[in-house]
């Protein structure tokens, strides 16, 4: 569609869908913390409770088949076949539609009761029923994305994806503040609320739409062009042609134009590519389910009134947030992680996968092991200061132990997709969902939601420890050695130490300040967490968890490597290992 070569259409092409991802799944965090500001620890509640059914439906439905259309579309186009892409798109499209339709009724009608009951609460029909209404939207939608992809060109599902999370982030928060500002009930703020996917779904609809027009008026007019130039009024359908003296795979498949194939022959060889990614993507939303369907009932079984049930699981949904978000580095490490291993294993570069995959691994422990500690101590301040009341303290510290399993398990994924074991993450995070299971059996009928926030620390950290383990059994790295796990243990131990006391000094020194609770609370977050990361920087330098070779490797922060050496805190390199580190 441009001039540029294949492998700058992809490194712009990653970074734009990087970017815009990164841009939603930021909002998509955010807005969970003014949301319960809004509505309470209730209203929270019955957000949660509904908004993974969606999740799980619609990634049944749409999570592989923009990859899957994608694909087929670019194949098509590389031989020529630009009316075969087109078919493929047709047949995803009307299929889409189909299913996200009759997942609509299913959910609208008798899965909503169904649903309700199971949990619990017969109240949630509402926002059930609220949130189904995105189903007649995104399927269609994902299908446009899955075609552009297609043809190399990511700025419609970029934008789009940002003007979705924009749009419900915003009919989120105006339509269940307008709910419980008119006195209506947490259900009818929380179908408020789930409605935004439907609003976010359509307003990308718009984009996309917006992006085909403008698509389609340049085709034509380069079509006229080509004709008043060439004389030939067929130019867009070329005719196939394939050279016997070129015995390559795709040459062979290029034979036959898939204009000729039937519905069913091209719906099939879509399903064969979207299933396996929708199936694994489906992983992630059943650890949320698990206490969905298990927190309410189990608490209410073991004599909490179904009231205070309820509230107690809206407390529990507090720390997810700051988990996700502390998770942000992994994924975007994971990102460039998959191809840059893929590229390693193509060329059988097996001592520079070998050294980018503990690099990768080292560095998500280093700062996944220190947001996990920051957040377990600033548990209360960090409560206070987003959700007014100090309630769940104690679960959130413990939820703050996620971090080091997630942000692992997420990088070690990525490392295992880049060397071609692609389902291989999702059956080990799918044995963490069994686990998580079992363990909220045990452990809420003693623990309450203490319970399940460990049994969410031990399901992340047997799915993360599976990745780890065959990791080492496939790739020749040192993951378990003292000298790469103690210096950051050393190093979160003095950062700790120096939060804490900054923390308890801050909460005594302004106790006789007339401030907001909110407000001192803000204070003491903010000051304890950046002498937390100066103390725990400089720490990580002098136990040598980090060498001057892994510093010169992080951008930006490696500007800074002349000014330690200056301040004698980072060591000097002898100049035939540094020489070594760079040709490696």
């Amino acid at each position: 569609m441009n001039g540029s070569n294949p492998t700058q259409q992809l490194v712009k092409g990653t970074a734009i869908l990087a970017t815009a991802a990164f841009l939603s799944k930021l909002l998509g965090v955010v807005y969970k913390i003014p949301y319960q500001n809004i509505t309470g620890n209730y209203g929270f509640y019955v957000y949660e409770q509904v908004y993974p059914i969606y999740m799980i439906l619609l990634t049944l439905s749409t999570a592989g088949v923009p990859i899957a259309i994608s694909k087929l579309v670019a194949e098509r186009l590389a031989v020529g076949d630009i009316p075969g892409a087109r078919k493929v798109f047709k047949v995803s499209a009307i299929t889409l539609m189909l299913t996200g339709l009759f997942s609509f009724t299913l959910l609208y009608t008798a899965g909503a009761p169904v649903l309700a009951f199971l949990m619990g609460d017969p109240d949630l029909v509402l926002p059930i029923r609220s949130v189904s209404f995105a189903l007649l939207v995104v399927p269609v939608m994902a299908s446009i994305r899955g075609y552009f992809q297609g043809h190399q060109n990511m700025m419609p599902t970029a934008v789009s994806q940002v003007v979705e999370q924009v749009v419900r982030v915003t009919t989120i928060l105006v339509l269940s503040s307008w709910f419980i500002y008119h006195h209506y009930d947490e259900y009818y703020a929380g179908a408020g609320a789930v409605f935004g996917a439907f609003t976010g779904a359509l307003a990308a609809l718009i984009v996309m739409l917006l992006y085909w027009r403008s698509n389609t008026l340049a085709q034509r007019r380069h079509e006229q062009t080509a004709r008043g130039e060439g004389g030939d009024k067929n130019v867009q359908a070329a005719p196939l042609t394939t050279s016997k003296g070129h015995g390559s795979g795709w040459a062979h498949q290029a034979e036959t134009s898939y204009v000729n194939l039937s519905f069913r022959q091209i719906l099939r060889r879509v399903a064969a590519y979207a299933l396996p990614i929708s199936l694994g993507a489906l992983v992630l939303p059943l650890f949320q389910l698990v206490d969905n369907f298990t927190i309410p009932n189990l608490l209410s079984w073991t004599g909490w009134a179904s009231k205070e049930a309820f509230n107690l699981r809206g407390v529990y949904a507090r720390g997810w947030p700051l988990v996700q978000f502390a998770a942000f580095f992994a994924t975007a490490l994971a990102l460039a992680l998959v191809p840059s291993i893929s590229e390693a294993k193509a060329k059988r570069q097996h001592q520079q996968i070998s050294k980018r995959t503990e690099f990768a691994l080292k560095l998500t422990f280093i700062i996944g092991l220190a947001s996990a500690i920051g957040l377990a101590i600033l548990a209360k301040p960090i409560n206070i200061m987003f959700y007014v009341t100090p309630e769940g303290t104690v679960t959130m510290a413990i939820l703050a132990f996620v971090v080091i399993f997630s942000t692992l398990g997420i990088t070690s994924g990525a490392i295992l997709q880049g060397m071609g074991y692609v389902t291989l993450p999702a059956r080990h995070l799918l044995i963490g969902v069994g686990v998580k299971f079992i363990f909220n059996l045990i452990l809420l009928p003693f623990l309450d939601i203490k319970g399940a926030a460990l049994a969410s620390v031990v399901g992340y950290m047997v799915a993360a420890l599976l990745n780890l383990w065959a990791i080492y059994h496939i790739i020749p790295v040192r993951l378990f050695k003292k000298h790469i796990l103690l210096p950051p243990v050393y190093a979160v131990c003095v950062m700790g130490i120096c939060v804490s006391l900054t923390m308890v000094g801050l909460e005594y020194g302004l106790d006789s300040v007339k401030l907001h609770e909110r407000l001192l609370y803000a204070l003491v977050t903010l000051s304890a967490v950046l002498v937390g990361v100066v103390v725990y920087g400089l720490s990580l330098l002098r136990f040598e968890a980090i060498s001057r070779t892994e510093l010169s490797l992080i951008p930006k922060v490696n500007r800074l490597i002349p000014v330690l050496e200056t301040l004698k805190i980072l060591k000097k390199e002898d100049p035939e290992q540094t020489e070594k580190g760079a040709s490696s």
